[in-house]
């Protein structure tokens, strides 16, 4: 059975963790981020920090299809990349510092799956992705 890797993430303004302790998905700890749609309805949603898992939860109804403008909870900052848009969609990429790192990327774009790592320097990170999470 291959092994799920939980990923730590941090906005790229402020640096704070968007991880949340109270919120688990999965029985990890979620990524808490803050979400206006384009209806311009606010409200948080909680995704999973397993990479390549698509569950999350929000205290609001998203609709298929909708662009999300996603924040960072603590300093409030936008985290859709205006220059940087989906492969798939052409939807603005969102974007978090990874704690092994480097980059993880989300489509803003409810429904659509696109996300993808990338490395600063894959030597250090492959190195501390080993060491945290075990594998030999």
């Amino acid at each position: 059975m291959p092994k799920k890797v939980s990923l730590n993430v941090k906005c790229p303004f402020c640096n704070k963790t968007l991880m949340d302790e109270g919120h688990l998905i999965n029985n990890k700890r979620s990524i808490r981020i803050l979400i206006e749609t384009a209806e311009h309805k606010k409200g948080t949603i909680w995704l999973s920090s397993i990479y390549g898992d698509y569950n999350y939860t929000c205290d609001l109804k998203i609709p298929e299809d909708d662009v999300a403008i996603m924040s960072c909870p603590q300093c409030k900052k936008e985290l859709n990349r205006s220059k940087v848009t989906c492969d798939v969609c052409a939807a603005p990429i969102v974007s978090f510092t990874c704690s092994v790192g480097g980059r993880v990327s989300i489509c803003s774009r409810a429904g659509c799956k696109n996300h993808y790592v990338v490395f600063e320097n894959l030597d250090t990170a492959v190195r501390k992705f080993y060491d945290e999470y075990g594998y030999n």
